[in-house]
């Protein structure tokens, strides 16, 4: 799944519908603070115009193995071809991070959280937008979501806390079906209500967010539970030979 496809797939009916479902949602759920330095990690440009109007920078880094398109389309661009192992940034550069059709899809998932880690500030924020397991998103390779590895909610908790983040919301999301017929995506909201209310283990994705955690540690000296003193040796007895006895 590379970028013109995704482009592809957001510019069809079926994926305008899932933009716009999931910029709602994201608004809902967080919005940068003021003045913040924002990451978007994977192909998460459609969902960027809206945070990049309070941010003092904002950064769209899509890995190698995707390709990468111009953002945003007028004035300076903001794109860059990386390798997720090691984004091109200092360390807590970063205040907000927005990963979308990346974890699921990147060969080296245990780097690339290194790296989100590395590069956020302490108490920075992240949210992942995933695929989950038991939908029905995951199971169509026609659509964006049905590529690369899914998760189950418990395991995108335990892959955030290995790597040292704190899941502070977990959301189903995406209740409508992948399927390109107009009857099925008359009202994408009722899909929403009525799965939420019915089946919520079945949406088509996960978004999570999670906070950076920074633990203090403190040097600490060994010290031996037994320290037992030093006495010099008692004199060897002279050595008295038989002639002289």
């Amino acid at each position: 799944m590379d970028v013109i496809e995704l482009r592809q797939f957001y510019a069809s009916p079926l994926g305008r519908q899932v933009r716009r479902l999931l910029a709602r949602r994201l608004t809902a759920l967080t919005r940068p603070p003021a003045e913040a330095r924002v990451l978007g990690l994977g192909f998460a440009t459609p969902w960027l115009d809206a945070w990049r109007e309070r941010a003092r920078a904002t950064f769209a880094f899509m890995p190698a193995h995707q390709g990468a398109l111009r953002w945003p389309e007028e004035g300076a661009a903001a794109t860059a071809l990386v390798d997720e192992g090691a984004l091109p940034l200092p360390d807590a550069s970063i205040d907000m991070a927005l990963v979308v059709h990346a974890l699921e899809l990147t060969p080296v998932r245990e780097a690339l959280m290194r790296e989100l880690w590395r590069v956020l500030a302490p108490a920075g924020h992240v949210v992942f937008i995933v695929p989950n397991r038991t939908g029905l998103w995951a199971g169509s390779d026609s659509v964006p979501f049905g590529h690369g590895r899914p998760f189950s909610r418990r395991q995108l908790e335990q892959l955030l806390q290995a790597a040292m983040f704190t899941p502070v919301r977990m959301e189903p999301v995406l209740f409508m079906p992948p399927w390109r017929r107009r009857f099925l995506r008359v009202s994408p909201g009722t899909w929403e209500r009525v799965g939420k209310l019915l089946w919520p283990g079945f949406s088509g994705l996960i978004l999570a967010e999670a906070v950076k955690q920074v633990y203090a540690r403190r040097a600490q000296r060994a010290r031996p539970l037994l320290a037992p003193a030093l006495h010099p040796a008692p004199a060897a007895p002279a050595m008295v030979s038989r002639r002289d006895a």
